[in-house]
């Protein structure tokens, strides 16, 4: 154990707390058998004598994945060659790499539908984790790859702006071919991860309105995403009162229930039992028409209500402000070599520095570099600054 002596210049017993004495003494842990343990009566025992090493787990995986299903190899697809991981799938370290990273980390302080979020409402990022476990479910149950499964649900919102959907219509105009999240989010914005193809598919294709992904995990994350969105939303409505439970057509009410966690399962359910009897990635039709009932009456009652529509002109208006005063001048973009003033690469990277501002970032932003005041901000800023 640790032997503090006091004469260490960090250590200072009038400030230091009996609790902070006792955390400080575990700084080398404890010697035992010739190794260290965390703690001084550590007794837990594993019986074995070698590792599983990712050759062995990729062979168990072939035998106990269905057909459809994805399989890691080695290194895995990816754009610049590395040697594979000893331990780690492919898929499982692009999923390390993504949770890890500061595009995901970024995502705690985006927009899910609120605007700086109360304690209980969703974020961005909260929205990614929710995503994953339902993918992770519905994986494992029908046997395809769950790390693949996990590591696009957690990518797919990474190419998110701030202020939420309203962010790909201000930064639309600045794109060819107009901002879309998740195009964006493969291509630009998880690039230096250097992930699987497989895995940039899924994120990139998550979205209904693309191309369906490559592969079966990435159609699960296509569902999972709608199920966890919808189900969530509505209930931070409900939560800060823009509706009531009772609200909820009756038919989503009676098949799936009122509240998130009976509408998960039901879902859920509903998609294994799809899947399993027919192959496909897919939702019984009962369940695929509440689903869908669902979302329009949160489009109509949540996501289109006026202060939600207000609240995307006041983002688009900030955000344009700010692509437009970093493409003037570039040189205060970070890390920024000189590309000229309001060029089209001045343009790609001022999109790329914004679209990556969490809310609240951008907020500052706009404050400090054109006086706005809370007012002048997207709704209900004023209110939570």
């Amino acid at each position: 154990m640790l032997v503090i002596e006091l004469d260490e210049p960090w250590f200072d017993a009038e400030r230091v707390s009996e609790r902070a004495r006792a955390w400080a003494a575990t700084m080398d842990g404890h010697t035992s058998r010739k190794v260290r343990t965390a703690h001084a009566d550590s007794n837990a025992e594993v019986h074995t004598s070698a590792p599983m090493l990712r050759e062995e787990r990729e062979a168990r995986l072939a035998e106990t994945l269905v057909g459809g299903a994805t399989l890691p190899r080695g290194a895995g697809s990816r754009v610049r060659e590395e040697e594979p991981d000893p331990v780690r799938t492919c898929f499982e370290r692009d999923r390390d790499r993504i949770l890890h990273s500061t595009a995901f980390r970024r995502l705690s302080g985006k927009t899910q539908v609120f605007i700086f979020p109360t304690d209980h409402q969703r974020t961005r990022m909260t929205h990614a984790l929710e995503v994953a476990q339902i993918a992770r479910s519905i994986a494992r149950a029908c046997r395809i790859n769950v790390a693949l499964a996990e590591a696009i649900a957690l990518g797919h919102d990474c190419g998110h702006g701030p202020g939420g959907h309203a962010s790909e219509d201000a930064l639309s105009p600045y794109v060819d071919g107009g901002y879309d999240h998740a195009v964006w989010g493969a291509d630009v914005v998880v690039t230096p991860l250097n992930l699987c193809s497989e895995t940039l598919d899924g994120i990139r294709n998550h979205s209904w309105s693309r191309p369906a992904p490559a592969t079966s995990e990435g159609e699960v994350v296509s569902w999972a995403d709608r199920i966890a969105y919808v189900c969530h939303d509505f209930e931070d409505a409900v939560q800060t009162g823009i509706v009531i439970a009772s609200d909820l057509p009756a038919i989503v009410r009676e098949r799936c229930g009122s509240n998130r966690s009976n509408q998960l399962n039901a879902f859920i359910l509903a998609m294994v039992e799809a899947i399993t009897s027919t192959g496909t990635i897919s939702m019984n039709e009962d369940a695929a028409e509440s689903l869908a009932v669902f979302r329009r009456w949160n489009y109509e009652n949540i996501y289109m209500r006026s202060a939600s529509v207000e609240q995307g002109r006041a983002v688009k208006r900030m955000l344009q402000a700010l692509v437009e005063h970093f493409a003037a001048s570039p040189s205060l973009l970070p890390g920024q070599p000189d590309v000229g003033t309001k060029t089209v690469e001045a343009y790609r990277s001022s999109v790329s520095y914004v679209g990556g501002m969490t809310d609240r970032f951008a907020c500052d932003r706009a404050v400090e570099l054109f006086g706005w005041r809370n007012s002048d901000l997207p709704q209900g800023i004023g209110v939570l600054r």
